[in-house]
């Protein structure tokens, strides 16, 4: 059966959506941009901040979810910029081990919500 989870901790959905939908052990984390839930004002000083929070977002609905960056099985990352990529990347392999790091596609699309520079999505486990 199909079990919705929202958090506070993270950005409220802003659409008919929700931040994690549960199904069995699999979670389906929504995209999540750089909103930080506490001012629900964007961060935009620079695309390592935007990801830090992008992540901090993403940790926040895994942990109402009883789960954690370990249990995370594939990243869809979308970017406004390729040539932000080893940046972004640097940001990233902080919350991953390489050795055991989740499947990633990482995308350049023409626009994102609010028109961010990052969106990323999760699939994990519990």
């Amino acid at each position: 059966m199909k079990k919705i989870i929202n958090t506070k901790n993270a950005p409220a959905p802003v659409g008919p959506y929700n931040q994690c939908v549960q199904l069995g052990k699999t979670l389906y984390v929504s995209g999540q941009i750089a909103i930080n839930p506490a001012t629900g004002e964007l961060v935009t000083g620079n695309i390592e901040d935007e990801t830090h929070q992008v992540m901090s977002n993403i940790k926040a609905i895994l942990t109402a979810a009883g789960s954690s960056f370990e249990n995370v099985l594939k990243c869809s990352v979308f970017v406004s910029d390729m040539n932000l990529y080893s940046r972004i990347n640097a940001v990233y392999a902080e919350y991953f081990d390489e050795a055991t790091a989740p499947a990633r596609e990482l995308v350049e699309v023409a626009n994102l919500p609010k028109f961010v520079n990052i969106e990323i999505s999760t699939i994990a486990t519990v």
